[in-house]
């Protein structure tokens, strides 16, 4: 068990004073070497998207990111009460600029970083999925008695998952319908087990 268990290594007030402080007092500047370090851990991580072909290429660093590199730089020799941001800096901001980002944006479906997964909440793959999925149901419903009839909602789940040689989640086909009722091409009727999908005539 730590020593420090149980107990504040720096009691309450003083830490809240010594945050009131460091925040109106001191106002780091940039360092010219720690402004080299900015641009190097920048493209550093603009790179990493660029390991693989040009079609499969990811956005891993926008202005965003940089801006926020800048910040936790300046946070961080705010932390330790200096008037400068120095090299040291620049590097723990990097540090915990990758964990985040591979903690947030790591695509489940690939193993590699994502940016969409943070600006958007779905990654390039998903929607790509979604995409795919979308165009196979209208398929279904276009064509024999579904097209008149519709299909029932768990054939279609089925269906879907049968032709496919990744598992059809539940939860992105009930995206894809909702997606799909948003856009006027498909309406659901019924409840639960008996829910129906059908096609919305174009006419």
């Amino acid at each position: 068990m730590p020593l420090t268990a149980g107990r504040d290594v720096i009691p309450i007030g003083q830490l809240s004073s010594y945050i009131t402080y460091a925040r109106s007092k001191i106002h780091p500047v940039i360092s010219e070497v720690a402004g080299d370090e900015l641009v190097s851990c920048y493209t550093a991580l603009r790179k990493v998207g660029d390991d693989g072909p040009s079609s499969e290429r990811r956005i891993t660093a926008t202005t965003r990111q940089l801006e926020s590199l800048i910040r936790l730089s300046e946070a961080h020799a705010r932390m330790r009460l200096s008037n400068t941001v120095e090299v040291e800096d620049v590097k723990e901001a990097n540090r915990l600029m990758r964990e985040a980002i591979r903690m947030s944006a790591t695509n489940p479906l690939t193993g590699k970083i994502d940016m969409e997964m943070i600006n958007t909440g779905v990654g390039a793959e998903q929607r790509r999925l979604r995409a795919d999925l979308k165009r196979e149901v209208i398929r279904m419903l276009d064509s024999g008695d579904a097209a008149r009839r519709g299909m029932k909602w768990a054939e279609a789940l089925n269906a879907l998952s049968q032709q496919s040689s990744v598992r059809v989640d539940t939860g992105e086909f009930a995206e894809v319908v909702k997606s799909l009722e948003l856009e006027g091409l498909v309406k659901v009727i019924g409840e639960r087990e008996r829910r129906v999908i059908r096609r919305v005539s174009s006419d």
